[in-house]
């Protein structure tokens, strides 16, 4: 294991690099995710069809094919951003439409008598959801979107795939640098598991926090 010893600044840095496209990417798949969900409960159809257009669409497309269609296909039109900006952008757009199916998830666990309570005070549909009905989702889905936050740290291995510095983009450049690729894998998955591990312990203490008394 010399050669990750000896290359461990490196790999600290694209451990950063790794972090940052994880929880950036996660952040704005919160908020894309949340309103699309909003989309498709909401009472009004073409919405409902948007939603559903959206989520089947980008959630069945495989990741690699996004990403190379918005790198190499979008500049076509006129649409460049930096190779990290994209991996951004595809990561939080295809793990929004998870996001989306999890919160939605969680809106159909909040029990229909409050939407109908609230309906009688006279909510819109729009105070209803984030003032009545998102706030309980959330805590009844905390488990399964902690779920989606690990599954994104190793989908944002494919972010190598456009030369983002990222944990196995390094793991390459150090395979074809030193021969030796398995010393350098298992490094790369010692700092991945870094990552994903205390994520998995912190999800499941803010899970029994917060979790709906039933």
């Amino acid at each position: 294991m010399h050669v990750v010893l000896d290359n461990l600044p490196a790999f600290l840095r694209a451990t950063r690099v790794t972090a940052q496209l994880t929880v950036i990417s996660f952040l704005l798949a919160m908020l894309i995710g949340t309103l699309v969900a909003g989309f498709r409960v909401s009472p009004v159809l073409p919405l409902r069809w948007l939603g559903t257009v959206y989520v089947e669409l980008v959630r069945n497309t495989p990741l690699l094919v996004l990403i190379s269609l918005f790198v190499f296909g979008f500049t076509k039109i006129g649409i460049r951003y930096s190779y990290y900006a994209s991996a951004i952008i595809v990561l939080s757009t295809y793990t929004g439409t998870f996001v989306a199916e999890t919160v939605r998830a969680g809106i159909n666990t909040v029990a229909p008598g409050q939407a109908e309570a609230a309906r009688s005070l006279g909510l819109t549909f729009s105070q209803l959801l984030f003032a009545v009905v998102l706030p309980q989702a959330f805590r009844s889905v905390v488990a399964p979107l902690g779920s989606v936050f690990i599954a994104l740290i190793k989908n944002s291995a494919l972010a190598s795939t456009i030369a983002v510095m990222d944990l196995s983009f390094l793991g390459t450049q150090l395979t074809n640098s030193t021969g030796r690729p398995v010393a350098v894998f298992m490094g790369s998955a010692f700092f991945y598991l870094l990552l994903a591990l205390p994520s998995g312990w912190a999800i499941g203490w803010f899970e029994r926090r917060v979790a709906v008394k039933r």
